[in-house]
């Protein structure tokens, strides 16, 4: 059974709709946010990393001109709301995933978009709480296959490295994936440098080092030699230009870099390829439905020693950690 807040209402599941002429449905215009809550308290559920997320979703909503301003505290407590109907109306689940989705609301974009006039633009909120999707043990201590997508993501393209509901393209891949019986699809870029998966980001174990490609939002700070050396390509030194990442700023990334940052993990975040995959000691995939995901094998071609390695299964262990019900 799912929870349904909509535009400041909870509303029955079997009730809940949007209009037709929201401008997610009409043009595609929205973003969304997905997380992980637990309820083991009723009157104060977690949700994990919640204002990272809602962080990045008001960088988005700006740089993408959806709304000028988000008011992530009132954000913040929609969802607390949310959650403590879902655990009113499931009582017997704890862990929940929570979709957070703002559109550019009833408003015909197009008619505005051609200089018509046009009513006061009003966002849809739209939050859905479901009872968690339950990951056996099983893919965490054995890890997963992947395969490499066919869709290569444009840097130049200004709406890459956002969670927009355009979603159509990645969830074709990850299909296509499953159809192969592999967990995930590995996406590159047009460049062929390395992006990640379908739906994650993706991290590469080197000799005790771990690597992730460049993400929207680090050029800048990476090109400038932050992160060590192996970053040229990123721009041209001589004109100062720096080529924009297609790559998400994921929030369960960010995570396990600082995460393995304070283990003394050595990290760096730089331009990889499709060879640098193959020949990692271990690569994971980090998002925040599943939390760290071990990969052990690219098509046919086995990842290290083929079993999930020391710093996965540790990340591993510290998101069951995080995530745990303390009740």
């Amino acid at each position: 059974m799912a929870t349904v807040f909509i535009n400041g209402s909870i509303i029955p599941q079997r009730e809940a709709r949007l209009s037709a002429f929201d401008a997610a449905l009409q043009h595609g215009v929205g973003l969304f946010e997905t997380f992980v809550a637990i309820a083991d308290s009723a009157d104060a559920p977690r949700v994990i990393h919640l204002g990272e997320h809602l962080a990045r979703l008001a960088t988005s909503a700006q740089t993408l001109g959806l709304a000028e301003t988000i008011h992530t505290d009132a954000l913040a407590e929609a969802v607390q709301r949310t959650i403590r109907q879902a655990a009113v109306d499931s009582p017997e689940t704890i862990r929940f995933r929570i979709r957070l989705t703002i559109t550019g609301g009833d408003l015909n974009l197009l008619e505005a978009a051609r200089g018509h006039s046009a009513p006061q633009q009003q966002p849809t909120l739209l939050i859905v709480a479901q009872p968690a999707t339950h990951y056996p043990d099983e893919i965490f201590s054995r890890g997963i296959t992947t395969v490499l997508g066919d869709l290569k993501l444009n840097p130049l393209d200004p709406f890459q490295g956002h969670k927009t509901v355009n979603y159509w393209a990645r969830l074709r891949e990850l299909q296509q994936a499953a159809s192969k019986r592999a967990g995930e699809a590995i996406l590159l870029q047009v460049s062929n440098h390395l992006a990640g998966g379908c739906v994650s980001n993706i991290l590469l174990v080197k000799d005790e080092e771990v690597f992730s490609p460049v993400s929207r939002g680090e050029e800048e700070e990476v090109a400038e030699g932050v992160d060590g050396d192996g970053i040229e390509a990123l721009g041209d030194s001589t004109s100062g230009a720096v080529l924009p990442s297609p790559v998400l700023p994921g929030v369960v990334r960010r995570w396990a870099l600082d995460m393995l940052s304070s283990e003394g993990v050595r990290t760096e975040r730089r331009l990889l390829a499709l060879q640098d995959v193959l020949d990692a000691d271990e690569v994971f995939l980090t998002n925040s439905s599943w939390g760290v995901m071990p990969v052990v094998k690219v098509e046919s071609r086995t990842i290290g020693d083929g079993a999930v390695g020391p710093i996965s299964r540790m990340l591993v262990e510290r998101w069951r950690d995080l995530t745990a019900s303390k009740g």
